[in-house]
């Protein structure tokens, strides 16, 4: 069976920096930043790889005759509301989730016979109000399509990585494929886990209209869905000695990344707070939260980066020089190993300002190339 892979949502590459490690194909990507007149993301992709069909246009304008045929389709989509309603013609629309539900059509167009997508852990929670009923949904919409699912919520620092990243992967399989009638799991080979709470299990509606009405569900960090029936169970994982803040950082550093006069201004964020706040129904409350390391240690892995890491903001990480010893932000290129990119990867015409940014956006690569690593096995099992 060929390798041949389709990129959604793609940013930077990370899916395929990992994927092209193990010799899959990228023969589509797709990257489209809604609103934005500079695309530096896509710019970024485009000019990093010179491969396959690079799409710039907006994901719901992409056809089926557009995008090749492929044996897996990848992503990191954004985390909305999937609910959905009925229509006068009683079809089913997404609210506000739109994108999941393009991912939906391309599937259900193309037929890929793997998908692996990724999306933040609180996915399986969301929304609060009726919790579990966006990931059921899902579920759901891939059953109907005639896939299994296996999920993992994965913190990259368990398995030897800088970045303490905590995101829930995706694994769909055709029913049909040799993958199926196996009993091996998807993510146990490369990310050793110890089962700490016995599973649950439910059964999904088919009809997505009475689950985006009905459907609430406790999702635990780990599970399956075959044929409707889903078990899910909590576990944690058997960690590996990770690399540190330390290890990511340069040894010289632009004068600029040090901090300069604002000193208060920084402790004040990443101190513990109080403080009494007002809804807007009049309603007064105490608003509070913790103090944070100032600085960041730098003999653990660094904290999730976040798109706002090129702010003063109070994620922001900052740390001490072990050359200097004076307190500075990161360097683009060290926010790009945090993610295990290569040095001044995003370095592509783009502004300082937005490196920060699809960094705070990207997954750690090295992910990646380890579940791109079990997939490749799994599609030559398939031949």
């Amino acid at each position: 069976m060929n390798k041949r892979v389709v990129e959604l949502f793609a940013g930077v590459g990370g899916f395929r920096l990992g994927l092209e490690k193990n010799g899959f194909e990228v023969v589509f990507g797709s990257q489209f930043e809604p609103g934005k007149k500079k695309q530096h993301a896509f710019d970024c992709y485009s000019t990093r790889f010179t491969t396959g069909i690079h799409s710039n246009q907006d994901i719901a304008t992409v056809t089926s005759d557009d995008i090749p045929e492929h044996e897996v389709l990848v992503g990191g989509f954004p985390c909305q509301d999937y609910s959905v309603a009925r229509t006068q013609a009683n079809g089913l629309e997404g609210k506000k989730g739109v994108l999941f539900w393009e991912i939906e059509r391309i599937v259900r167009e193309k037929n890929p016979k793997f998908v692996l997508l990724e999306n933040v852990d609180r996915l399986l929670k969301s929304p609060a109000k009726q919790r579990g009923r966006d990931f059921g949904i899902m579920l759901a919409a891939f059953n109907n399509l005639g896939y299994g699912i296996e999920w993992r919520v994965i913190n990259a620092a368990d398995y030897g990585f800088a970045q303490r990243r905590r995101r829930v992967f995706i694994f769909a399989y055709k029913l049909n494929t040799n993958y199926a009638s196996d009993n091996d799991e998807f993510f146990d080979s490369k990310f050793p886990v110890e089962l700490v709470k016995s599973e649950s299990e439910t059964v999904l509606h088919n009809d997505l209209v009475e689950m985006s009405e009905e459907f609430q569900y406790n999702f635990m960090n780990s599970g399956t869905m075959v044929k409707g029936k889903v078990h899910t169970y909590e576990i944690v994982p058997k960690t590996t000695p990770s690399l540190t803040l330390r290890d990511v950082l340069e040894t010289e550093v632009d004068e600029k990344y040090y901090l300069s006069g604002d000193l208060e201004k920084w402790q004040y964020l990443k101190g513990a707070k109080k403080i009494e706040r007002e809804s807007a129904t009049g309603h007064k409350y105490i608003f509070s939260e913790g103090a944070l390391a100032f600085p960041d240690p730098l003999d653990r892995p660094a904290r999730t980066m976040l798109t706002s890491e090129s702010s003063k903001n109070r994620s922001t990480h900052v740390i001490e020089d072990p050359q200097t010893k004076r307190l500075r932000v990161l360097t683009p290129v060290e926010c790009e190993r945090l993610n295990g990119f290569p040095d001044n990867w995003t370095d592509s015409g783009m502004t300082e300002k937005f490196r920060y940014f699809t960094m705070g956006n990207a997954l750690v690569v090295g992910l990646i190339e380890k579940m791109g690593k079990r997939l490749s096995d799994i599609i030559d099992n398939e031949k």
